[in-house]
């Protein structure tokens, strides 16, 4: 459903270890990277459309409203890497890596706070 979204953060050399190692853990590139801020994933062309981006900045702005950014796993190995290598670089847990057979059967997730309290997820839908 979403093409592009971004994510505001108040400090971006905080925030940048944990956003590289989360993404780095789904195995989504880092494609460009500035003093304030950087993307992730690959921006769709008129070729090929199937793809999502990411861009944390830093921003003045920030509303600590606990936002909800859930990111696609492609096997819950990913999901457990995602929540490790959070809590590594600054994140909080806010919901270990588990089924949660209240969705559906197959959906498998982790939770965390990054460093301004957005509240970030990585889930797979697919049955082990």
């Amino acid at each position: 459903m979403l093409d592009h979204a971004s994510i505001t953060v108040s400090d971006w050399l905080r925030a940048e270890p944990f956003y590289n190692a989360i993404m780095a853990a789904l195995r989504v590139p880092c494609v460009w990277r500035e003093a304030n801020g950087a993307g992730y994933g690959l921006r769709n062309t008129a070729d090929d459309d199937s793809h999502t981006y990411l861009t944390v900045r830093q921003s003045a702005h920030v509303v600590p409203d606990r936002r909800h950014w859930a990111f696609r796993a492609p096997d819950r190995a990913a999901v457990d890497a995602f929540h490790t290598a959070g809590l590594l670089h600054g994140g909080r847990c806010d919901g270990p890596p588990g089924p949660r057979p209240e969705y559906h059967a197959g959906y498998y997730a982790a939770f965390l706070l990054d460093p301004d309290g957005n509240r970030v997820e990585a889930v797979t839908h697919r049955l082990p």
